[in-house]
């Protein structure tokens, strides 16, 4: 019958199989041998130089049975591996559990063990017995270091506690702004006064082409070429909305709310190129090369539906501009020249512009049909073009000193520097920006002075003076006096993080508009 000896390279432990029972043994290598094979006596020598293991084999049956060991020491290393890792311990445990100082450990004995992870070397450990030993030498009684494993264990639950609070304070800040979008989409607001404005300028733009094509007026190829502008331009505008809509991300931190000034931006420039250039350059062509002019019958009519209806979305642009100036608390022109909503802005200049030109394009073809004269109506050109032109650069001034930056207004800075220095965390408010993002966003930034003695009575007022005062009283060294500082150090560092998004969450709350608060310590 075949037995199985197995052996490890370390020697620590044997199992010998003799018809299904064994003696437990974790190892690496084996080696069979038969009935035959076995001597008397087995010799395995402990690598390591320890001990030597003498085991004599004998055969009673078909059961073998381990007769003899060298020495005592070598039964308790056939004991389990759970038993023999409770006989050490790691510096690193013996320090944290029983309290110890490095130069404590010192002194004691030591040995070293394999490391749990494979590509680490041997580690240095310590007889757990000895630490015990040193522990109550150094305490004095077990009762104390008892007494010391409460107390700390006391700290690390208020400490993690009030972890735990800094924490949740930084999540729900964080989590705030992230589902908030600057004013509304398509379907909101701005977006609903752009896309009715697309609708009917559209629609002009068709009417006035057939007016042109069946007339040839000048005046009346000015008011088609200023519907198409009109039209194009606030398709732009509709997707610099849609665009401002969307979220900042790793790449926008600040999100996309400038693409509305970016959108205006653009379609002042196609007014100013488009409309207001071909305008004036068919004017001009109409006046040296004049062609007899046709019947005015339909135009008329036509221009009179494009009055009613560029008027109808003119008072849908003054109406929201007001709403917007009442929550901004400025007045309707400051809220129009400062461009606090570029598209509606630029939709109101605009059906502006389209009023007075259709006034003015009748007007001319007017008296060039009582004169029966083509240069009156090749001169409303020339104006719907000037018309257009100062429009257009008006919405270009505007967008383009938003896009570059802008402060905020003065009594608005103030009112949020006054805010500040009332909490009572803070001496004084240093190089103050208010800057105007666009879409109703700003970006607050100050450097602010905090005060230290009302951070540290806040700190302590969380704390249990009694107990700091007995451990300062039982330190007896420096090092002791070293980790009571960075300790506590290290938790008014904390508090202060706190206290900031504190400040920042409430500035947020009572002024929507500042999204991005940067408070920076002097």
């Amino acid at each position: 019958m075949s037995r199985w000896l197995f052996f490890s390279s370390s020697c620590k432990f044997i199992s010998i199989f003799a018809e299904g029972k064994y003696f437990p043994y974790l190892g690496h290598s084996f080696l069979r041998l038969s009935s035959k094979e076995i001597p008397l006596s087995w010799k395995v020598f402990h690598f390591s130089g320890i001990h030597t293991l003498k085991f004599d084999w004998q055969k009673f049956g078909e059961k073998a049975v381990i007769t003899s060991l060298t020495n005592k020491e070598s039964t308790s290393a056939l004991s389990s591996k759970n038993g023999m890792e409770r006989n050490f311990i790691t510096p690193v445990r013996a320090m944290n559990d029983f309290f110890l100082k490095p130069s404590d450990l010192e002194i004691l004995r030591k040995t070293r063990r394999r490391s749990p992870y494979e590509s680490e070397p041997p580690i240095t450990v310590y007889w757990l017995k000895d630490v015990e030993a040193k522990a109550l030498e150094v305490w004095g009684s077990q009762e104390a270091l008892d007494r010391e494993r409460k107390k700390k264990t006391e700290e690390l639950k208020r400490y993690q506690q009030y972890i735990f609070s800094v924490k949740r304070v930084l999540k729900d800040m964080r989590k705030e702004p992230a589902n908030w979008s600057p004013q509304g989409g398509l379907m909101e607001g701005s977006g609903k006064v752009v896309l009715t404005a697309v609708a009917i300028n559209g629609c002009n733009f068709l009417f006035k082409m057939i007016a042109w094509m069946y007339t040839g007026s000048h005046s009346m190829f000015s008011e088609c070429l200023h519907s198409l502008a009109d039209t194009v331009n606030q398709l732009i505008l509709a997707y610099g909305i849609h665009k401002s809509s969307q979220q900042s991300n790793p790449d926008h931190p600040y999100g996309y709310s400038n693409m509305r000034y970016v959108a205006s931006l653009v379609s002042g420039v196609g007014i100013f190129c488009v409309g207001a250039g071909l305008s004036v350059y068919h004017g001009i062509t109409g006046i040296f090369n004049p062609d007899p002019i046709g019947s005015f019958y339909w135009a008329f009519f036509i221009l009179g539906g494009s009055l009613v209806s560029e008027s109808a979305t003119l008072l849908v642009a003054i109406n929201s501009l007001k709403k917007g100036a009442s929550k901004a608390e400025m007045s309707f022109w400051e809220y129009v020249k400062r461009g606090q909503d570029p598209s509606v802005n630029v939709v109101l200049l605009e059906d502006l512009a389209a009023v007075l030109g259709v006034m003015v394009a009748g007007s001319c073809m007017a008296v060039a049909t009582h004169l029966n004269s083509p240069i009156p109506d090749a001169i409303g050109s020339l104006l719907v073009g000037i018309v257009l032109g100062a429009v257009a650069s008006f919405i270009i001034y505007s967008n383009s000193a938003a896009l570059v930056g802008r402060s905020i207004p003065l009594s608005s800075i103030q009112q949020i520097n006054s805010e500040l220095e009332r909490d009572l965390m803070i001496r004084a408010v240093h190089d103050v920006k208010g800057i105007d993002m666009g879409s109703g966003l700003v970006r607050y930034k100050a450097e602010v002075d905090f005060d230290g003695r009302e951070l540290t009575r806040s700190y302590l007022d969380k704390q249990d003076l009694e107990m700091m005062l007995e451990e300062v009283r039982n330190m007896k060294n420096i090092n002791e006096m070293e980790a009571f500082m960075l300790k506590h150090g290290e938790n008014i560092v904390d508090l202060l993080g706190a206290e900031i998004d504190r400040i920042e969450n409430a500035l947020r709350k009572k002024h929507p508009e500042v999204r991005h608060c940067d408070l920076e310590l002097l």
